[in-house]
């Protein structure tokens, strides 16, 4: 989110229009410079609050897609062609505005830039995108009712991202840091599993 076009305008504004449109991926980052991670996580994290069982398993390897770029010090996501000429279509992103409109509203009011010095760091990048791959791996792993809970992290990081709002990432990176510390106790080797998910990607 920003202050010249915050979050749930966006999704107000791509909401307009013919509902069975395609809104591809690469059309929807164009323009949005920094914010540009934030915003395809944010996009990323939106199939995990479909209520059935593949939502994570389609956000998953997004997020831990984004996660190996932040990992790797790149400033601006890449996309695969593949990728990147896919997306949501105008209906689907106006149900997701309508159930998830509450959270939304809130976090705008939460979030705003501040210790933006520690996102500047590479350290600060390399760690947050370490914490995505491993919070995408969960998200992929079926595990029962996690995916809402998952999601809602993974927004936090996001607004984190794309406010450049520092504080919200401390919170983000102590709510990730236990939630792989409990879930990857539960679902087993995390680290066996993240490192064939990143073979896959790569």
């Amino acid at each position: 989110m920003a202050r010249e076009a915050g979050t749930r305008a966006l999704l107000d504004a791509w909401a307009v229009g013919d509902p069975d449109e395609v809104l591809r991926l690469r059309d929807l980052l164009t323009g949005l410079g920094r914010r540009s991670f934030g915003m395809l996580l944010f996009l990323a994290t939106l199939p995990a609050f479909i209520p059935i069982p593949i939502g994570g398993a389609v956000s998953g390897p997004l997020v831990i897609l984004i996660g190996a770029q932040l990992l790797g010090g790149m400033r601006r996501p890449w996309l695969p062609k593949f990728l990147a000429e896919r997306g949501p279509h105008r209906h689907a992103l106006a149900s997701f505005d309508r159930r998830i409109s509450p959270l939304l509203a809130w976090l705008e009011k939460l979030v705003r830039p501040r210790l933006t010095w520690l996102l500047a760091h590479r350290a600060a990048s390399m760690f947050t995108g370490l914490l995505l791959i491993l919070l995408g791996v969960l998200l992929s792993l079926p595990i029962p009712l996690t995916n809402y809970l998952f999601g809602v992290l993974l927004l936090l990081f996001a607004f984190a991202l794309l406010e450049r709002d520092g504080a919200l990432m401390l919170v983000a990176w102590v709510a990730g840091t236990i939630a792989v510390a409990v879930f990857g106790v539960l679902s087993g080797n995390l680290a066996a599993i993240g490192a064939q998910w990143l073979g896959g990607l790569f």
